[in-house]
C-alpha cells in the first residue's frame, strides 16, 4: 500500500478525539461528496481519501494498528503478532554470530516430513479461509454495486449485494490461503463496514432524511425535491406543516431480502430566512397575535 498520512487527510492532529475525527470527516465529506460535486473526478478522489481516513481512524481495531504499522498494518489478512514476531526475529538474527550463514528459507512441513517420514508430504492440504474487513460507500451498500479490491497484487471484483450493511459478509470461494501440495485454496470473507452518508441515516430498511425547508413552504404548502439512492424525486409538502414532522416517501429506502424495499422518511426542518433584514421582525411581530395567547410550552409546565 502507498504510505499516507491519514490524520493529514482529515486536517486533524494524531492525538485527536473520535468525537475530533467524526467532525472533521463530516465537514468534508459535505463539501467532496459525489452528490454535490457531479462529474468532478478530483472532488471524487479527495472524498475516496477523506472516506477512507475516517473508516481506519475511527475503528478502534485499525487506528492502533495504523499508528503502529502505517499503511502496511490495514493490508487484507495482516497478523500484527506476527508482524512483531517477525521483528523481534529479524533483530536477534542481525545480532546472532550465525546470521551470516542460517538461512530462514526452510519449509517446516518438509523439514518434518524428513523427520516422521514422506505420507505427510505427500498429503494435499485446503488452503486456509480468510477474513479481512472491506469499507464500502453508503449508497453502494443500499443500492448494490461492483466494486473492486487488491489482494495478493490481484484486482478482484466484489459485488455487494443490495441492502448490506456493516457486518454483512460476502464471500470469495477460492481467494483465501493457497493449498499446500495441490490442495485448494481456502475461501475470502469479507466483512463490510459501511461508510456514514453526510445526509441519509439508515434505520433498519428505512432511511431518514433531514430535508430544510422555508417558512412559507411550511405554511403554504409546496413541491419539492427531495434526494433518494435513486436520484431525486418530487414529494408535496402539506400546508401548515411543521417543524420536524415526518414524511413518508414509500419504496425508496434500503431493499430487502424478499424484493421489497423500505422508505425514506423525510423529517422537516423550518429554516428561517438568513437575513438582518428588519421586515423579519415586522412579520415575526404581526404573526404573534395568530398564537391566540396559547401556551406553545404547555407540555412542559409541571415538569
Amino acid at each position: 500500500m502507498e504510505e499516507r498520512d491519514l490524520y493529514a487527510d482529515l486536517g486533524v492532529a494524531k492525538d485527536a478525539s473520535a468525537d475530533d475525527i467524526r467532525k472533521a470527516y463530516r465537514k468534508l465529506a459535505r463539501q467532496f461528496h459525489p452528490d454535490v460535486n457531479p462529474n468532478d473526478a478530483k472532488a471524487e478522489e479527495r472524498f475516496k481519501q477523506i472516506s477512507f481516513a475516517y473508516d481506519v481512524l475511527s475503528d478502534d481495531e485499525k487506528r492502533p494498528r495504523y499508528d503502529e504499522f502505517g499503511m502496511t498494518g490495514l493490508a487484507p489478512g495482516f497478523d500484527p503478532e506476527q508482524a512483531r514476531a517477525y521483528k523481534r526475529w529479524s533483530e536477534g538474527a542481525r545480532r546472532s554470530p550465525f546470521s551470516e550463514t542460517f538461512s530462514s528459507d526452510v519449509d517446516v512441513e518438509d523439514l518434518l516430513s524428513e523427520l516422521f517420514g514422506a505420507e505427510r508430504a505427500q498429503r494435499a492440504r485446503q488452503g486456509a479461509d480468510v477474513e479481512a474487513e472491506l469499507d464500502v460507500d453508503f449508497l453502494d451498500a443500499v443500492r448494490g454495486n461492483e466494486v473492486r479490491i487488491g489482494v495478493g497484487g490481484s484486482n478482484l471484483r466484489v459485488r455487494i449485494p443490495a441492502g448490506s450493511d456493516t457486518g454483512t459478509r460476502v464471500r470469495l470461494s477460492g481467494k483465501g490461503g493457497a493449498g499446500a501440495r495441490g490442495g485448494p485454496a481456502g475461501d475470502l470473507y469479507l466483512r463490510l463496514r459501511v461508510r456514514p452518508h453526510p445526509y441519509f441515516t439508515r434505520r433498519g430498511d428505512d432511511l431518514l432524511l433531514d430535508l430544510p425547508v422555508t417558512v412559507p413552504e411550511a405554511v403554504l404548502g409546496a413541491k419539492v425535491d427531495v434526494p433518494t439512492p435513486d436520484g431525486p424525486v418530487s414529494m408535496t409538502v402539506p400546508p401548515r406543516s411543521r417543524n420536524g414532522q415526518t414524511l413518508r416517501v414509500r419504496g425508496k429506502g434500503v431493499p430487502r431480502r424478499d424484493g421489497g424495499r423500505g422508505d425514506l422518511l423525510v423529517r422537516l426542518g423550518v429554516e428561517l430566512p438568513d437575513t438582518d433584514d428588519p421586515k423579519l421582525e415586522e412579520l415575526a411581530r404581526a404573526m404573534e397575535p395568530l398564537y391566540g395567547g396559547g401556551r406553545v410550552r404547555r407540555n412542559l409546565e409541571g415538569s
